[in-house]
């Protein structure tokens, strides 16, 4: 240990035969007005150790390391204990606690861009930190901050560059830079790869075992999702209502979790390994995600007993009259506690029972419960969406008066697909690939700068204004914030009235319409911000088929939402598909999440598809080595499994649209071609591979070298 005082040692650090470098002791932390944030967190963290804390927004996981930091505001009362290396950490006056923040504590926290300052190169602000607790020069400072910067893998040159040129993968290595400059004993990581591709956060997840192994510093790591830390963690605590409700080694928690709500965040999460591709597509795989009903209580007015008990499928009267303490989830003591009086029971195998789920009048919606569309063939069914050869290029300009052009940003640059009735497209890739631009320009309902666009049989550059207008009640989207897509000056029933007003009164009715999104019509008086994240964007669904459409786009519906908010939203949409003969364009970066409600994926790189074909087949034998790479990166809950997997990072960071590289446009990062002899070379650099169907399926691809990428 860097600082004197007496070892500490406890449950959480005893797996690693390491002394405890923090130590929290009943921690509690209220604000004003009576909210419990933190209600008795205890923890022990050794050196080199990674303990992920998880669980829903709200659950105290951010408070807990802010209050370890001493960054909570004024008004918050702390009390308990919080130790780094035997020396008391609360009650330490802000000049003190400055001394330790960023050289033994450092943090990294969730959103780089806001954490950089923006006026400052970033080498200058890794080379900041450095001097900021070390005794050096500013050259020696500066040599410091190179080799940083490349222990994350930024290139020294990258050091002159200012946050906002650097890509968000980029500066989220800058802050783990940051962190680790001053070898801290402790680095809180507050939520590093959220909205972050899959690729950059794989990326990312491997910068923090790196940095880890560099400076030996405990991590503690803080997520709502249970996939990203099962590869990382080497001890879970699953925090809900501001308190531990079960915490343990990674490996125990996730083949045993005791705790109901463990169970339903680990049921909650796609996942491509459970995935069958005999089965049927754009269900799952055969396998209904578990949705955790309600949200989490206020902070303010918490339940008697158990706080999860309202939540809870299990609950009992005894829930609701005593909290119940972590306790020793077995008799030979692991590590593993738990809060529950039903964790014996779960142990012994007690299945966790669901509500059956509610259909508009109440009653309970029967499996085999599918629009005619879903039972017919894809060949025999009409397409209600068709684009092809679509371009969208912009003039990149510059000047005073930005007139001088100097160069082209290819958006989209030549992209094909149909979409069938009753059937969903899953449009992914990364950030930048050209999905949003793709839906603008659908959207838009307009003659498209090249190709075309057909939508329900109706060419979009024939449409008069009257034409388009009625074509708009067939064409509906659900935005990925429903916070900004809802106007907070409407309450929820004006909002879901207002398109059938605007439509002279085709629609359904706001009460049958919050029904069919599984919503009480008592919220019809209620503003979006008096709703949580899941009602909001049930919301968002029930505006978009008030006007009853054949045809809705999905943009990144489930990104911004809790794991376990986003598998209900998931089964809703799947279920609404089914019952209304909808059709879905689908868009996002996460192939898990799409995997659970595609029938057909087509994968989106620099304005182009890289692939295309039915779930089973791009799930089951990707064939282009970007979609390998996509499939890789997907975190899977299962801490065996993300041991053992083969893994695809992709170096570097997607090139500029308005630079794009010679012939393939994925050869600066293709690993495939990175492994070609150089005589193998030449068709990647000098020709666009075109898209070709692979023999006897309805796959197609683009790539040179289909036939020689190994099957994952």
């Amino acid at each position: 240990m860097k600082a004197g005082g007496a070892p500490m040692t406890g449950p959480a650090s005893r797996g690693t035969g390491q002394e405890s470098v923090l130590v929290v002791r009943d921690l509690h932390v209220t604000f004003p007005g009576g909210v419990l944030a933190v209600r008795g967190v205890s923890l022990d963290l050794a050196k080199g150790e990674v303990l992920g804390i998880v669980g829903e927004s709200g659950s105290g996981k951010s408070i807990t390391s802010l209050a370890v930091m001493g960054l909570l505001p004024a008004g918050a009362r702390v009390r308990g204990s919080v130790r780094l290396g035997g020396r008391e950490l609360l009650g330490l006056r802000d000049r003190e606690l400055a001394a330790i923040r960023g050289g033994r504590v450092a943090m990294i926290f969730q959103d780089p861009l806001s954490s950089l300052t923006p006026v400052y190169t970033v080498g200058d602000q890794v080379a900041e930190a450095v001097r900021a607790h070390q005794r050096v020069s500013r050259d020696q400072a500066g040599k410091r901050a190179a080799e940083l910067l490349d222990l994350v893998g930024i290139p020294a040159a990258r050091g002159r560059a200012f946050p906002h040129e650097l890509s968000g993968g980029m500066r989220q290595r800058v802050m783990i830079a940051m962190a680790v400059a001053n070898d801290p004993d402790v680095i809180i990581a507050d939520e590093p790869t959220t909205a972050l591709d899959v690729t950059v956060q794989a990326q990312i997840l491997e910068v923090l075992k790196a940095a880890r192994e560099a400076t030996g510093a405990a991590i503690l790591m803080i997520t709502h999702d249970l996939g990203v830390i099962a590869g990382l963690a080497d001890r879970v605590m699953v925090m809900y209502a501001g308190r531990p409700v079960e915490v343990g080694p990674v490996d125990e928690m996730y083949a045993r979790p005791r705790m109901p709500y463990t169970i339903g965040l680990l049921r909650s999460v796609p996942r491509l390994d459970l995935f069958d591709p005999g089965l049927t597509p754009g269900r799952g795989g055969g396998r209904t995600l578990m949705s955790i009903e309600g949200s989490p209580p206020p902070a303010r007015d918490l339940p008697p007993g158990c706080a999860f008990a309202p939540r809870c499928p299990l609950a009992l009267p005894a829930c609701e009259a005593a909290e119940p303490e972590l306790a020793p989830a077995s008799a030979g003591d692991t590590g593993h506690r738990v809060a529950c009086v039903r964790a014996d029971e779960i142990a012994q195998g007690l299945p966790l029972v669901r509500p059956a789920a509610r259909g508009q009048n109440g009653s309970p919606h029967p499996r085999d419960a599918k629009h005619p569309h879903a039972r017919r063939p894809r060949h025999v069914r009409p397409s209600v969406l068709v684009v092809d050869g679509l371009v969208k290029h912009y003039p990149l300009v510059k000047g005073a008066a930005f007139k001088r052009r100097v160069g082209t940003v290819h958006a989209v640059d030549g992209v094909s697909f149909d979409l069938r009735e009753g059937e969903t497209l899953g449009l992914v890739g990364e950030s930048g690939c050209g999905k949003t631009t793709t839906l603008q320009q659908i959207m838009e309902l307009a003659a498209p700068q090249e190709g075309r666009i057909a939508v329900l049989g109706r060419d979009t550059a024939e449409l008069g204004r009257a034409d388009r207008r009625a074509l708009r009640a067939d064409l509906q989207i659900v935005f990925q914030d429903p916070l900004s897509a809802l106007d907070p000056r409407m309450p929820v029933g004006d909002i879901l009235a207002e398109p059938v007003r605007a439509h002279g009164g085709r629609g359904r009715r706001v009460g049958e319409l919050l029904r069919l999104v599984g919503l009480d019509p008592d919220l019809a008086s209620r503003y979006p911000q008096h709703l949580s994240g899941g009602q909001r964007q049930r919301v968002g669904i029930a505006r978009a088929l008030a006007l009853e459409p054949r045809l809705v786009v999905l943009d990144e519906p489930v990104s911004s939402l809790d794991v376990s908010i986003q598998a209900g939203i998931i089964n809703l949409l799947n279920e609404l598909r089914d019952r209304l003969g909808l059709s879905y364009l689908f868009v996002a970066h996460d192939l898990a999440v799409v995997r659970h409600v595609a029938d057909r994926v087509a994968v989106m790189y620099l304005g182009r598809i890289a692939e295309i074909g039915s779930v089973g087949e791009v799930y089951g034998r990707p064939a282009h080595p970007y979609t390998q790479a996509l499939l890789s990166a997907v975190p899977i809950p299962d801490p065996v499994k993300e041991r053992t997997r083969r893994r695809i990072l992709l170096h570097g960071d997607l090139p500029s649209a308005a630079d794009q590289p010679s012939g393939c446009r994925f050869r600066t990062r293709c690993p495939t071609f990175a492994a070609l002899p150089a005589a193998d070379r030449e068709p990647c650099v000098t020709r666009r591979p075109a898209m070709r169907i692979l023999n006897g399926t309805d796959q197609a691809v683009a790539c040179h070298h289909a036939e020689a990428v190994p099957v994952l």
